[in-house]
């Protein structure tokens, strides 16, 4: 579905991925693991249209780079930013309308699948989102990227300073969107849960992917994970 060649990225003048390769399947959850400033966020955003780049960006096999964020997200792909980016005055149910992309027939997803996928929605449904716990906002961002029905997420440090139980419920709802045909981009410094839910792991180090394999074959890489995962 997604297929990512030869990415270089920018902020101005400085060169930030370097020759980026990798691709995404249908229903597939794809990780992408590396230390802060290793490129991860900016890959994300390079394949959203929101920094300067150059290299292949295909999707469905249509190129994509070059495209403002609003048509990249109108070809069903979806990304949730890691500050969030909820609408604090706006209730958790208005936050969810807003993901709506028009079209409201033959979605995958409803208001009743947030609500009964995550029931703290629910009963905070007419609550300003502002005062929700992080968590909830977590929650609460997931869904209405969702409520866009994409094919693709991408989904920056989900788990960030989330608690451990919470960090469960993220993973279970990662793998609901699989099970459902939504292919996902998990960009995680968290190791646990991306081993635990994903089919392949990238690593990146400065701008670069300097792994690309099965969970499996990263637990048992431990040069790897000393050079470029742990602290």
């Amino acid at each position: 579905m997604l297929k990512i060649e030869n990415l270089h990225a920018y902020y101005g003048k400085s060169h930030v991925l370097h020759g980026v390769s990798f691709d995404v399947g249908q229903g597939e959850i794809v990780a992408l693991l590396g230390r802060n400033g290793s490129g991860r966020s900016t890959t994300a955003k390079a394949i959203m249209g929101l920094v300067d780049c150059e290299g292949t960006i295909n999707w469905k096999g249509q190129s994509i780079q070059g495209k403002k964020p609003f048509e990249v997200a109108h070809l069903g792909l979806g990304y949730v930013p890691e500050n969030r980016d909820i609408f604090p005055k706006l209730t958790v149910h208005q936050n969810l309308q807003l993901g709506q992309k028009g079209k409201v027939k033959d979605v995958r997803w409803s208001f009743n699948d947030m609500y009964a996928m995550f029931p703290r929605l629910k009963e905070r449904e007419h609550t300003e989102a502002g005062v929700l716990s992080g968590g909830e906002q977590q929650m609460l961002t997931l869904c209405r990227t969702l409520m866009g029905d994409p094919d693709l997420i991408i989904i920056d440090e989900p788990t960030e300073g989330l608690a451990p139980k919470i960090v469960e419920l993220v993973g279970e709802y990662l793998q609901k969107l699989k099970s459902r045909g939504v292919s996902v981009l998990l960009i995680e410094q968290k190791l646990t849960i991306a081993m635990a839910i994903s089919d392949r792991a990238l690593v990146m180090g400065h701008g670069s992917i300097v792994f690309h394999g099965t969970p499996e074959s990263l637990r048992a890489d431990p040069y790897t994970r000393k050079e470029w995962l742990e602290v």
